[in-house]
Order: structure tokens, then C-alpha cells, then sequence
């Protein structure tokens, strides 16, 4: 009869509901794993980025030494305001060629 509803309807009821049901469930799963991936990721790049931060603190400690170190050295030879007018200039020079460069780099056209 056309109007009846049989128990096989019934059943894809059913499963169509537990479906929704398991689509729902398996949905929320993707979003707690992509969230704690996300969690997982930020962790790892803040510790990366703390250790590159005491690494770049360190080799700057460790450049200032060395240019003091010269400024000494060089002091024995042609004094001390000598010595550090002499590196001081050095080091504006290196800085200059190096900021150039990179303007270079940035002023440089992409090729698509």
C-alpha cells in the first residue's frame, strides 16, 4: 500500500540517521586532531625561536669581543682612538655592502 510505511523504511531511516550521527562525530575528531597538531607545531616554533634568540644574543656578544679585541690589538700599534675610529669605519663599511645588498635583493623584479 502506498501510504504504509514498512520496517525496511524504518531501517534506512535509521541508518541515514546514524549516518549524520557518525558524520557529525567524525567531523568534530578532524577538528580536535587539526587543533592539537596546531598546539603541537606552536609549541615546537616558540621553543625554535627562543633558541635562535639565545643563539643571535651569543654571536652578537661573541662579534662585540672580537671587534674590542681588535681595538686593543690595534691600539699597541696606532692608539687607542686610532684603533677604534679605524674599526669603527671597518664595520660601517661591512654594514654599508651588506644594507646594499639586500636593498638589491628586495629591488630585484619576479620573473612569472
Amino acid at each position: 500500500m502506498m501510504g504504509e510505511r514498512t520496517d525496511e523504511d524504518a531501517g534506512i531511516g535509521q541508518l541515514m540517521s546514524q549516518l549524520a550521527a557518525d558524520a557529525k562525530e567524525a567531523a568534530q575528531a578532524e577538528v580536535a586532531l587539526a587543533k592539537a597538531r596546531a598546539a603541537f607545531a606552536a609549541t615546537r616554533y616558540k621553543w625554535a625561536a627562543v633558541y635562535f634568540s639565545i643563539a643571535g644574543v651569543l654571536a652578537l656578544a661573541a662579534l662585540i669581543a672580537l671587534l674590542v679585541g681588535l681595538i686593543l690589538t690595534l691600539a699597541t700599534v696606532i692608539g687607542p682612538g686610532w684603533a677604534t675610529a679605524a674599526v669603527v669605519v671597518g664595520v660601517l663599511a661591512i654594514a654599508t655592502i651588506l644594507g646594499l645588498m639586500g636593498k638589491a635583493q628586495l629591488s630585484k623584479k619576479v620573473v612569472s
